[in-house]
């Protein structure tokens, strides 16, 4: 068979339902950029592009011509968002790994007040003007969930190429939405996967806080040469 076309059509039986082989790998892809994004690798950006294409071809299922559950325009348009971001962040943390950070691609800092709150407002705004665009595309429902895993997505994905340790509590918001959504339009495979994002983005915005906090830490002779006694 054609590798191709065995990729489309490829379903893995689990009980008495399927899933979906290009969703399960674009998952998996996800999961491995963003275990890359809290480790601050330059990999995680290509990686999750591979991601991106194959769930890209599994939201727009019906378009493929494939017996997916349900289109999902959001999701399938956030897809091609990620793609153009993570091209954005590819080259920036390409070029903050030039300038020489230990091995890592950028330093986790705080965006600051004016910045976050921009970024509500955005969140917001954009989820009410997109619903009505995605209502006419026939989006699954509620569709105004489908507009706040878009709108949040992309804000989070701009957050984490700009190095700010707030875009995980994004993804937390997106999570929040997003997993019921896509239980309800059947995508289990991926709404398993982003229950647990919801869980790993709570450990990633931990690991950037501490890395914000000791990259703004003034260098010391006790930084540099620990207290054997007290030192952990």
């Amino acid at each position: 068979m054609d590798p191709l076309r065995w990729l489309f059509e490829a379903q893995i039986p689990v009980g008495g339902s399927v899933l979906i082989l290009r969703e399960v790998l674009g998952n998996t892809f996800g999961l491995a950029s963003a275990v890359g994004g809290m480790r601050r690798r330059v990999w995680a950006w290509p990686v999750g592009i591979a991601g991106n294409l194959l769930l890209l071809t599994v939201f727009l299922g019906n378009v493929f011509g494939s017996a997916t559950p349900a289109t999902l325009w959001g999701q399938a348009g956030r897809q091609v968002m990620f793609i153009g971001v993570a091209l954005y962040g590819w080259y920036r943390w390409q070029q903050g790994r030039k300038s020489g950070s230990g091995g890592t691609a950028v330093a986790p800092r705080w965006a600051g007040n004016q910045t976050r709150v921009i970024l509500a407002l955005s969140l917001v705004a954009g989820t009410m003007a997109l619903t009505p665009v995605f209502d006419s595309l026939g989006s699954y429902p509620p569709v105004w969930a489908d507009a706040w895993t878009f709108m949040g997505s992309l804000l989070a994905t701009y957050g984490m190429a700009r190095g700010w340790t707030e875009f995980w509590l994004i993804w937390v918001a997106v999570d929040i939405v997003g997993v019921p959504l896509l239980f309800s339009a059947g995508y289990y495979a991926s709404a398993v996967m982003y229950l647990f994002y919801g869980f790993f983005t709570l450990a990633g915005f931990f690991v950037w806080w501490r890395a914000s906090r000791l990259a703004n830490r003034p260098v010391t002779v006790e930084t540099v040469f620990p207290d054997p006694v007290v030192a952990k």
